[in-house]
């Protein structure tokens, strides 16, 4: 395995190839983990299709809107092999984003398949777009929801799995925390959840970008991701769904490619995925999200793993050498195998929105807020965080950029 080299990646970007701060120094970017930048081979895919190819998608019967097709269904193809469906055309459902993949389990498998009586397992770590929807239907029907809690090692406390998951028709599940970095061991909780007759979604959108995963191997039953946090476009997310499940499911929207027949006191519906992909699809971002699993593939998930491992752990490191009590940081340790690079963290009593402008002022580009999980803030005793997110395009100077600008904000705040 070759080491990844950050700085000869950056120069495929070109937001961080060319975006310059006041001072004329390269913006340091590290909020990957809300939006990834896009290298400029998903860019020049979608340009290509927009300049060369643009018809809508399996109805017109003419040349330009036939390779149309070809392409949006082969960027399906690219996407479920990447994550290891047994079956991507049939499997592969693409959506707007995760929370509109997710919110299609939650309606359709669990108003038209959860049985009365059965409760729905979740965490509280998830991400609004994984409790929100669920929450939508425990207020229409009166489902039970529980809830795994989290230890004060930031992970996820299974001493009482077994008696939670009892009388549960769902269990959802992150992969991986979007504010701690905690990477979940799925494989107790799918056991589980099976023994006890429920499915498993997953909301895998930290986790694709930055680790091999295989929804075969995970167990899950449902698998939400997004193109936006993986080097694709805005406006196209997947979820993967086993077949079975998908055929039984009503589905979600209503309208033009979802059916096969429509008549004045009813409809038939088309076949899987598409009864699920309701109107005109995000066919230029499909392509586009094909063109990010191929540059994610040509770099190698498991040399962006095994950087991001080092560089997480370089950060932590280096934070709290230098800044001692003055930072607190919300996650597991830096050598914990399965933490991800995400950083969330508090420092001294400065609100995290003030701090992230001050960082702001040094070019460094961080998150700060609840995260879209303000049970889990509610959790952690806090109102926000800032956080720092880290990918293929980052390296050592970028960890050194933001703790040379917490520094300064630590000076600004006095």
């Amino acid at each position: 395995m070759e080491e990844l080299d950050p700085v000869a990646l950056r120069k495929e970007f070109p937001l961080l190839e060319t975006r310059r701060r006041p001072d004329g120094k390269r913006l340091v970017y590290l909020d990957s983990a809300s939006s990834s930048q896009r290298p400029y081979q998903v860019l020049e895919a979608m340009d290509t299709y927009y300049s060369t190819t643009h018809a809508n998608v399996h109805r017109g019967v003419y040349a330009i809107a036939e390779e149309a097709t070809r392409q949006f269904e082969e960027a399906r193809a690219k996407v479920g092999r990447f994550v290891g469906a047994p079956n991507p055309a049939t499997e592969i459902v693409f959506t707007k984003n995760a929370t509109e993949a997710l919110n299609l389990v939650a309606h359709s498998y669990g108003r038209g398949r959860l049985g009365m009586g059965k409760a729905v397992l979740l965490t509280e770590m998830e991400h609004h777009a994984n409790l929100v929807p669920w929450l939508m239907l425990a207020g229409e029907r009166g489902t039970e929801l529980r809830y795994l809690p989290i230890t004060d090692s930031y992970q996820l406390d299974l001493s009482d799995l077994d008696k939670l998951v009892d009388g549960a028709g769902v269990v959802a599940v992150s992969a991986m925390s979007n504010v701690l970095g905690t990477v979940n061991d799925l494989r107790p909780i799918v056991e589980a959840a099976h023994a006890a007759g429920a499915v498993v979604v997953v909301d895998a959108s930290q986790l694709v970008p930055h680790r091999v995963v295989d929804v075969a191997a995970i167990g899950a039953d449902f698998v939400a991701f997004t193109g936006h946090k993986m080097l694709g476009p805005t406006g196209i997310g997947v979820l993967w769904g086993r077949e079975g499940l998908l055929e039984e499911m009503p589905p979600f929207l209503g309208g033009g490619e979802m059916i096969r027949d429509v008549r004045l006191d009813g409809f038939t519906t088309n076949d899987i995925p598409w009864k699920f992909e309701a109107g005109t699809p995000p066919i230029a971002e499909a392509i586009g999200l094909g063109a990010a699993v191929d540059y994610l593939e040509s770099v190698g998930r498991e040399a962006i793993a095994a950087h991001e491992r080092a560089l997480t752990y370089q950060a932590i490191e280096l934070l709290t050498d230098r800044h001692g009590d003055d930072i607190r940081i919300f996650g597991p340790g830096p050598d914990d195998p399965n933490r991800g690079g995400v950083i969330s963290f508090a420092y001294r009593d400065i609100h995290p929105h003030d701090l992230a402008q001050v960082l702001d002022s040094s070019g460094v580009c961080v998150r700060a807020g609840h995260h879209c999980a303000k049970p889990l803030m509610r959790r952690l005793g806090v109102s926000a965080t800032a956080r720092a997110s880290l990918y293929l395009y980052n390296d050592e100077e970028d960890v050194t950029a933001l703790s040379d600008a917490l520094a300064k904000a630590g000076e600004f705040f006095g």
